[in-house]
């Protein structure tokens, strides 16, 4: 099963949804880095479920226990082990639905993968719910790449038909974004919680777009080919359930434009290079040239919806199917600091390909 990811931070991730618990093992980690809880916790919480009228009601603590690699505070440099409890479990939600092929679910790919051995409930090793070590990996690594005066920022850019201001505009403008709602817009958030309850109140899902970047991320970073900026976060992007498009810079508005427009012409500012627009999202030939990285995320509509849909049971009849459970309407705002999360691991795993990681607090 591959839940492995990474090379020189190799992040493990293992349970399932309904099962004990789920945890993640991250090894590589540089050692005397000392760990800011406080920071740890808000992006737990930004994740964890039951929090706001769009998230799931499921009511999990997310409490992450340390079973190895941190002590007295700080990193040890042995794999960095965390375990959370799954406290709020409803297995019986998912009885009617055990013989049936959810649309949009893995059940029937994950039945034919596994032989049928795998555990169906609540998605089991397929579900977001193995996102909780990830962002727990994600915000180590955060902290470290601020330590090197990195940053990650991020917001949802658009949620169904509602966009957000652009996010290089938020960050040249200082913008923040607004308290209970990820975007910089007050408006666009007002608009966007609106799209939401209309599709939870309708039985139904929205999806969205999320954009993130890296301030601050040297030039150089990256290699050519097979281990390339782009394909490495992709790879670590794609992990994360429901993310189905990944761009970078421009994207598929490349489409549109001729090389005058598109291309970034390269200048000099108070003795560093810099490009004077960036379409390509700070990386040429797979490598940063120092330009903020920029990176599009699309996040399909939660395929667990209340309304009843025609599909397909093991036995192969045709049969309505209402889908039981607690879901989201809507996943990209718990999303959002996983995304954060990979993106950062992905970026300081070839930041470390390049830099030995030392002189850390």
């Amino acid at each position: 099963m591959g839940s492995n990811f990474g090379k020189n931070l190799k992040l493990s991730i293992f349970g399932e949804s309904h099962g004990v618990g789920v945890g993640m093992v991250l090894d590589g980690f540089p050692p005397g880095m000392t760990v800011d809880h406080g920071k740890v916790r808000v992006d737990l919480d930004r994740r964890k479920p039951g929090m706001e009228a769009w998230s799931t009601p499921r009511k999990e603590s997310d409490i992450p226990q340390v079973l190895g690699g941190i002590y007295n505070g700080r990193t040890t440099g042995a794999p960095i082990a965390i375990f959370f409890e799954n406290m709020d479990r409803k297995s019986e939600d998912y009885i009617s639905s055990e013989l049936h092929y959810r649309p949009s679910h893995a059940d029937f790919t994950g039945m034919i993968r596994y032989s049928g051995f795998n555990d169906f409930r609540g998605g089991g090793h397929f579900s977001g719910r193995l996102t909780t070590g990830m962002v727990y990996a994600g915000s180590l690594a955060k902290q470290l790449l601020c330590q090197k005066g990195i940053t990650i920022d991020g917001h949802l850019s658009q949620v169904g038909t509602v966009k957000d201001i652009s996010l290089e505009m938020a960050l040249l403008n200082k913008g923040c974004l607004q308290i209970d709602f990820p975007m910089f817009s007050e408006q666009s958030a007002l608009a966007a919680k609106l799209e939401i309850e209309k599709a939870r109140t309708a039985l139904d899902s929205v999806g969205a777009e999320i954009t993130i970047s890296a301030q601050g991320m040297p030039a150089g970073i990256g290699n050519p080919i097979f281990e390339n900026i782009e394909s490495h976060v992709a790879s670590a992007l794609f992990a994360i359930p429901g993310v189905k498009g990944i761009s970078f810079g421009s994207g598929f508005d490349f489409a549109k434009l001729r090389g005058s427009e598109a291309n970034d012409c390269f200048y000099e500012n108070e003795g560093a290079v810099r490009t004077k627009t960036n379409h390509n999202g700070g990386i040429n030939g797979g490598i940063s040239n120092g330009m903020p990285i920029i990176v599009h995320v699309a996040i399909k509509p939660t395929p667990s919806i209340g309304i009843a849909q025609e599909t397909l049971k093991e036995n192969g009849e045709m049969e309505p199917l209402i889908i039981k459970g607690r879901h989201d309407p809507c996943i990209a705002p718990r999303a959002l600091p996983v995304i954060e999360s990979m993106f950062a691991l992905a970026l300081l795993d070839l930041y470390m390909d390049v830099y030995q990681v030392k002189d850390i607090k």
